[in-house]
């Protein structure tokens, strides 16, 4: 087949958060419309730390693949806004604010003892795609960055509204990303548009998203059926009680 023009690949790219991005899943239209208890929100939030912890390992893993100075000279960019640098604290500590102020001890969050086994299973899938794919698919695998800005956006106001232990600052983290994840999703967008030539290479990082979003959606089955229905904590596995 003859390749797709950069303008139908990005609708492509885009139709693919439309079906299956993560704003969708059950476990994300409970959070946001205040259904959850608190100790549900805690799960949320110490599960989500191992993705947000495995963010620049995933991004130094991609650089660490490429010769393209360039490349290498956007992409650090990721690295620093999660774990910080100079003064700027780093989207890492700004997501350990939130999960400070829902009352997690740092250590036990930072520890990920507590973390699901599927949430584990997930992060790491992503990190060794990164690792272990072409360098277009591995870019094109954060462009579920294209959907963020608004499930951030509804987070920020579905939660400030509905929970009385939710705030400003621990809404922090969100807040920055508004501005972060469309810079970052653009310039990965360009990439993918300027090097996925052939159809079998737009093929492939359409489906480096499709894959992407379903760990995003993989991790919310996992909450789901541990914290809402049917319940079943994994042993080992954070519970609310233990916390209340």
């Amino acid at each position: 087949m003859d390749p797709m023009s950069p303008e139908e690949l990005e609708q492509q790219i885009r139709a693919v958060g439309a079906e299956r991005y993560h704003d969708k899943h059950p476990f994300h239209r409970l959070l946001h419309s205040g259904k959850l208890t608190k100790g549900q929100v805690q799960a949320w939030a110490l599960n989500r730390y191992c993705y947000q912890a495995a963010v620049p390992r995933k991004d130094a893993a991609l650089m660490s693949r490429t010769t393209d100075r360039e490349l290498r000279r956007e992409w650090v960019h990721r690295i620093l806004d999660h774990d910080g640098y100079g003064d700027e604290e780093g989207g890492i500590e700004r997501w350990l604010a939130l999960t400070d102020g829902l009352g997690l001890d740092r250590e036990y969050v930072t520890s990920m003892r507590g973390a699901l086994p599927a949430t584990k299973f997930a992060v790491e899938a992503y990190v060794n795609f990164v690792r272990e794919r072409s360098l277009v698919e591995a870019v094109a695998s954060s462009l579920t960055e294209l959907f963020a800005p608004a499930i951030h956006r509804e987070r920020i106001a579905g939660m400030l509204e509905n929970y009385d232990f939710i705030d400003e600052k621990v809404m922090a983290y969100f807040r920055r990303r508004l501005t972060q994840a469309p810079r970052d999703a653009q310039f990965a967008l360009e990439y993918v548009k300027r090097h996925a030539t052939t159809r079998e290479l737009q093929e492939l990082c359409i489906e480096a998203v499709r894959f992407k979003c379903n760990v995003l959606w993989a991790q919310l089955d996992a909450l789901h059926h541990a914290y809402v229905s049917p319940g079943l904590i994994p042993p080992g596995a954070f519970r609310p009680e233990d916390v209340a």
